[in-house]
């Protein structure tokens, strides 16, 4: 499965611009990380955490663990991170596969929020297949946002769901829900602001000023939509 909008330079810079404030307006990715460890069964104690950001992983783990290597591109997102002797933070693409592959094995591969990102997910996954055994994925998909692409005409960057999973079905015995969230606004402009603010966009500016504005005007609904792929699994023997 692979794309053409993943993760790019601009997505990038605005993730790394807007690193303090993505901590204040996360509420979505905060409610997705909780969901996802509810169905974590296992205590494992070598992690990778791809797109780790300011640490929203890290921090919900509550067991000892031996190690924790987290990846992320925006690197005022890893200044953020909790640090320690356990924790190695790398400022990279955990698309680079010579680099997954330097790090060793881990008991779980872990990712909230970033997979979405991806530009090639078939041959990601394919990766991770070589390093873990256990996998617990939370992934943005193409409901996010629903309205707004209606009613603009834009085309979604985000996967969907339907494709996905044969994706990951092929490498991995896989169990998995899919949750639709909503977010309520006191009005228009805050939702437009928090999408902003948020990182949930990564940045991606796709309408001009008057479109905009008439978007504002005119969004129906009190609260914003997501979409995510919870999907825990065992790499396939």
């Amino acid at each position: 499965m692979t794309r053409k909008s993943g993760l790019n330079a601009d997505h990038i810079h605005e993730f790394s611009r807007r690193a303090k404030s993505y901590t204040r307006h996360n509420v979505i990715q905060k409610k997705v990380v909780e969901k996802l460890f509810s169905k974590i069964d296992s205590n494992p104690g070598k992690i990778l955490d791809l797109g780790c950001g300011s640490g929203a992983v890290y921090d919900r783990i509550d067991w000892e663990i031996e190690r924790f290597v987290g990846i992320d591109k925006a690197d005022q997102m890893c200044m953020l991170h909790p640090k320690n002797e356990k924790i190695t933070l790398l400022h990279a693409d955990f698309e680079d596969e010579k680099l997954l592959n330097r790090l060793g094995t881990f008991d779980m591969v872990i990712s909230s929020s970033a997979l979405q990102w991806a530009r090639n997910l078939e041959k990601l996954f394919d990766t991770i297949a070589q390093i873990t055994d256990q996998i617990a994925f939370a992934i943005f998909c193409d409901g996010t946002f629903k309205t707004i692409y209606e009613m603009t005409g834009m085309q979604t960057f985000l996967p969907n769901v339907q494709r996905l999973l044969p994706t990951l079905e092929k490498r991995f015995d896989i169990t998995y829900e899919v949750k639709d969230y909503r977010l309520e606004f006191p009005d228009n402009l805050s939702k437009f602001r928090y999408i902003k603010q948020s990182g949930v966009s990564g940045g991606k500016k796709v309408l001009g000023v008057r479109q905009t504005r008439e978007l504002i005007r005119k969004y129906p609904l009190t609260y914003l939509e997501f979409e995510v792929l919870f999907c825990y699994g065992r790499v396939k023997k």
